[in-house]
């Protein structure tokens, strides 16, 4: 189940606002999609990120992925505990699994993403 608090990106990515910040990781669907996660590049801190670009690579069992950033703004953090564990992102996909915290440039951005129920129509579309 998606949490209904956060706004999706049609890459497979979530956000999760607090004030200024947008906290981004991947959706239970990416992560299922991807299998076992067996490595994360993550971003560094302080560069700058644009909405729609990559911020992380994630390997898998089965594929290596862009993680793309749904909006755009200067990373303050990473979830460091991925680069020991990245199999966290299949576990916790919405939880301990988050990427990156970035101190997001313009909130308006958000209106361009959607809801959870907006995502869920999308995944079903998707999954034809």
């Amino acid at each position: 189940m998606n949490p209904d608090d956060f706004k999706y990106h049609k890459e497979h990515t979530w956000v999760k606002v607090t004030g200024g910040k947008a906290t981004i990781g991947i959706t239970d669907y990416a992560q299922d999609a991807l299998g076992d996660i067996v490595y994360i590049d993550l971003p560094e801190i302080d560069a700058s990120v644009e909405a729609n670009s990559e911020i992380a690579e994630i390997e898998s069992t089965k594929a290596t992925s862009s993680i793309i950033s749904p909006v755009s703004g200067k990373i303050a953090e990473i979830n460091e505990n991925l680069s020991e564990s990245p199999e966290v992102i299949n576990e916790d996909p919405y939880g301990k699994g988050w990427v990156a915290i970035l101190e997001m440039d313009n909130t308006s951005e958000l209106d361009e993403l959607m809801d959870s129920s907006a995502y869920e129509k999308f995944t079903e579309e998707e999954s034809k």
